[in-house]
């Protein structure tokens, strides 16, 4: 993903957590119950990483390598 760099991660992460979910509710109304996700779709938490300009093959590998819980 590439953004602006005077932009921070949080308030991307903000934003398109926003604006995914109200998507999300538009497009599945009726199908969500809010009383159950207390009105709120995505976690208040959020997790960003960068790979250095990696070529996408070799994030890939270094993904798909990791151990995974049993």
């Amino acid at each position: 993903m590439h953004y602006p760099p005077k932009v921070t991660v949080s308030k991307l992460v903000n934003s398109l957590k926003g604006a995914s979910a109200r998507r999300i509710r538009q497009k599945f109304t009726g199908q969500t119950n809010r009383a159950i996700m207390h009105g709120h779709l995505w976690s208040p938490s959020y997790f960003s990483a960068s790979c250095g300009g990696a070529p996408l093959a070799i994030v890939r590998q270094y993904i798909e390598e990791q151990k995974r819980p049993l």
